[in-house]
């Protein structure tokens, strides 16, 4: 798929991976309209992008829906046609299934999940009248493992997978033009972990030792999983695997689908 003068929707663009996405593909001549809640960071993000391409910056609640449906008229006002949907936006919730409360489990549900369904709903049929489309749905590693802490997380990241997967070949069945990519990324240094809500009742000592472990983890930098997943959308690749740790428990874990988590805590990687 060539990026030059195609025009691309990236939520959750002020920062981390987002960000580095939209710099990859406004790089390749690519158009932008870039969405998160944090205005702030979509100017630097715009800042940081350089002159060369078009740009619109737009304040945005993935969980709002009626913000979500009037949102492909604003971007086509400016933009003219839709030709790539990243679907990035994203939040963390920790602690144990037992420690998090229904209210919190539903939020995390609502952007990671229904939000991503509910944007590929609003811009889907304007991807259609494209004569190349691509949407990019950002899963994680932990929507191919589920390790113990996460269970809302892992839940709407193996729900993103699955709807991609699902949606990708009914596309394939109605020879649409619109093609799924689902982006599987290891461990990336973002701020998502320390952005990540805490259960008020969670040890503070737990929570700590949690923390440390994702700063030890979280090692690629955003802009190589930017490139990696850019590069996987202009090839219109059905999965992307960002990083050699994503690799690495992807093939564990087909390997050994039920007891992988064993196997990651025995070598280290858990």
């Amino acid at each position: 798929m060539e990026l030059a003068g195609k025009v691309a929707v990236v939520t959750g663009a002020a920062s981390g991976i987002g960000r580095a996405i939209a710099s990859a593909l406004a790089a390749r001549g690519c158009h932008l309209g870039l969405a998160d809640l944090n205005e702030a960071g979509l100017a630097e993000t715009a800042a940081s992008l350089g002159s060369g391409v078009r740009i619109s910056l737009h304040r945005l609640d993935v969980a709002d829906r009626d913000a979500v449906a009037a949102f492909p008229a604003i971007v086509t006002a400016t933009h003219g046609q839709v030709d790539i949907l990243v679907n990035n936006a994203g939040v963390a919730l920790g602690g144990r299934f037992e420690q998090v409360s229904e209210a919190d489990f539903d939020w995390l549900i609502g952007i990671n999940f229904h939000g991503v369904v509910a944007v590929t709903r609003a811009f889907l049929p304007h991807l259609q009248q494209r004569s190349e489309a691509q949407i990019v749905n950002l899963s994680n590693i932990f929507g191919i493992i589920a390790p113990p802490g996460q269970a809302a997380y892992a839940a709407s990241k193996f729900a993103v997978r699955g709807f991609s997967e699902a949606l990708r070949n009914e596309l394939a069945m109605t020879d649409s033009p619109v093609g799924v990519t689902v982006v599987h990324p290891g461990g990336i240094k973002t701020a998502i972990a320390n952005n990540a809500r805490v259960p008020a009742h969670v040890d503070p000592e737990e929570e700590r030792r949690q923390r440390t472990h994702f700063a030890a983890v979280l090692k690629m930098p955003p802009q190589q999983a930017g490139e990696i997943i850019v590069r996987g959308l202009a090839a219109r690749r059905p999965r992307v695997l960002a990083g050699t740790d994503a690799k690495i428990v992807a093939l564990i874990e087909r390997l050994m689908p039920v007891r992988y988590w064993q196997l990651l805590t025995r070598l280290g990687l858990a």
